[in-house]
């Protein structure tokens, strides 16, 4: 039998450095801090057997109740084939229920229930301690800066999504600046 894999390109030995305006730094200062970010979660997902993208769902269904599936859709970027299979998970485990829309029988709103409720705050407690330890250390004053630094990383044609999530904590409009 011939053997028709390709030979083996010639191995780079250096990193790759910031080339044509790449700031290597940031992404990973990105790749590092998401990483830390989401463990915690993780960790307490592994024990139901879901993923981040459970994570998600019930962050959106918990922060705005009622929320269509289409809306959903809209806010995740996931496929509905993808959507249906996390919905179905946390609906049968009894996280989040499905009602009928009031004026719209085929649309379907989405509610948190009370284990809904509390696993989603399980899940942002150590997120929320995170954020808060890393605003302390770079300094508290700088939190606006880095509230509008991230709304920025948004697509600016999606940015009225973040409009709609309530602002309490900041106390205005992320749309206000």
């Amino acid at each position: 039998m011939t053997d028709r894999s390709h030979p083996a390109g010639k191995p780079i030995r250096t990193a790759i450095a910031d080339e044509d305006g790449i700031d290597f730094a940031i992404i990973e200062l990105f790749f590092f801090a998401y990483r830390d970010f989401t463990s915690d979660p993780d960790q307490i997902l592994a024990d139901y057997g879901f993923g981040r993208a459970h994570h998600r769902v019930l962050h959106f269904v918990n922060r705005r109740p009622g929320l269509t599936v289409a809306e959903l859709l809209d806010v995740l970027k996931i496929t509905k084939q993808s959507l249906a299979r996390v919905l179905k998970q946390l609906i049968d485990t009894d996280h989040v229920v499905q009602l009928q829309g009031p004026r719209d029988r085929r649309q379907r709103e989405l509610y948190p229930t009370a284990r809904g409720r509390a696993l989603a705050l399980a899940l942002a407690r150590p997120q929320s301690r995170r954020i808060r330890a890393a605003l302390e250390d770079s300094g508290a004053s700088e939190r606006a800066l880095i509230e509008r630094f991230l709304e920025a990383m948004v697509n600016p044609e999606l940015r009225a999504q973040i409009d709609i999530v309530p602002a309490k904590m900041s106390g205005k409009s992320h749309g206000d600046h």
